[in-house]
């Protein structure tokens, strides 16, 4: 007796806890419902998120001399766009290696790129509202941020996503045109330009940017052109003109831009950062910046490709407030960038890479002379993967 008690005591041992997981397996599944209902889980056939990432082992030098060697994510952007309606188009994508402050302007983080809606009044015509990118002409500032290890001063130095109004209309199969309006900055005069003495913050700090796209030999030629025009300050303007030109071959991409602007109170900042503010403590007038950049792209193997990216930018400083000024020019810096990249899948957007950024900047004799600066150089070798991981 004592022991067919004890095979049974043994038996409801080994099956209670069977019977209780069964419970909770079950409970799991009837009490825990799925985020997004059942009945709405067809509206994400048009809707995509994707992770767009740029991580790396990258070693830094500085006129030759290696500083230090370290992993980094140097992109990610995470990004939700698609239709709610037939109609009704949104983009949100988020940039996490920005600052989370909001701007004092539109009100929305700085990391934040995409905000918009988008309105397809036709096949022809769309209308966009919200936080959204300047289309501001060239082939470097279209691209995928991903997809660009260093950007040119004019681009590295912009507000590139403002907020603001914009229509497009594709006026022939070749043509395309779109106008924006938008404000001119994310922060108020006072925060970007320290409260410069002699002027007055405008009441209408806006933007307007005409943008031309143009296809050509079948598209294997294509254009991105741009006029912006900036209300920096009270009859105080930006001028800014973008050539963007792209050749699309067999193996071959060759795309070349010419960026230019021409700034009453400097905008892009770099000369009225490198002179001190014991010389002038607000923000430099009459300044002008102009880019070469060339990117060419050469794909000589099915899952190999190689590419080039190289720039000259100028900076000049065409103010006469300096008696001891003696030429506009203030400095030239360049960029040269080789890479190798490996495309292990067919199926995936995804690649490895190994590349070199090289930086040189050169100082006129005035910049040198007048504020200390002198020539330098860096450097940076990084091996790592780009993806835009399409996660729905």
């Amino acid at each position: 007796m004592k022991f067919k008690s004890a095979i049974l005591f043994l038996l409801l041992c080994l099956t209670i806890p069977g019977v209780l997981a069964q419970n909770r397996q079950v409970d799991t599944v009837s009490t825990y419902r799925s985020l997004i209902p059942t009945g709405k889980q067809s509206l994400l056939k048009n809707v995509d998120m994707i992770a767009n990432l740029q991580m790396a082992l990258r070693s830094d030098f500085y006129e030759g001399e290696h500083l230090e060697t370290k992993f980094r994510v140097e992109q990610f952007r995470l990004e939700f766009k698609g239709y709610v309606h037939e109609k009704i188009y949104f983009r949100f994508r988020h940039r996490y290696t920005s600052t989370f402050e909001p701007q004092s302007i539109d009100k929305i983080i700085k990391g934040v790129d995409f905000a918009f809606v988008r309105f397809d009044v036709s096949e022809k015509v769309q209308l966009t509202i919200g936080k959204t990118f300047a289309d501001w002409g060239g082939i470097e500032f279209d691209l995928n941020p991903i997809y660009v290890y260093e950007f040119s001063d004019i681009i590295e130095k912009a507000d590139n996503f403002l907020t603001g109004v914009g229509a497009y209309w594709q006026a022939t199969e070749r043509n395309g045109f779109s106008f924006q309006i938008l404000n001119s900055r994310t922060q108020s005069f006072e925060e970007l330009y320290q409260g410069h003495p002699e002027l007055e913050g405008s009441d209408i700090p806006l933007a307007a940017v005409v943008n031309w796209r143009g296809k050509f030999l079948d598209g294997k030629f294509t254009t991105l052109w741009s006029y912006s025009l900036f209300n920096e300050a009270k009859d105080t303007f930006k001028n800014y003109i973008a050539l963007g030109n792209q050749l699309k071959l067999d193996k071959w991409t060759i795309a070349y831009d010419f960026k230019w602007s021409k700034e009453d109170l400097d905008r892009t900042g770099i000369i009225s950062e490198d002179v001190p503010d014991d010389l002038y403590p607000w923000a430099l007038e009459n300044t002008l910046y102009y880019s070469h950049w060339t990117k060419i792209d050469y794909r000589f193997a099915k899952k190999w490709g190689a590419s080039f990216t190289g720039f000259i930018d100028q900076a000049k400083w065409l103010d006469d407030i300096d008696p001891e000024k003696t030429t506009d020019h203030w400095r030239t810096g360049y960029g040269v960038i080789p890479s190798i990249e490996f495309y292990p899948w067919s199926d995936i957007n995804l690649k490895f890479f190994a590349v070199y950024v090289g930086r040189f900047y050169n100082y006129s004799s005035y910049a040198e002379s007048r504020v200390g600066l002198v020539d330098y150089q860096t450097g940076r070798f990084a091996i790592g993967i780009i993806s835009p991981l399409k996660i729905f």
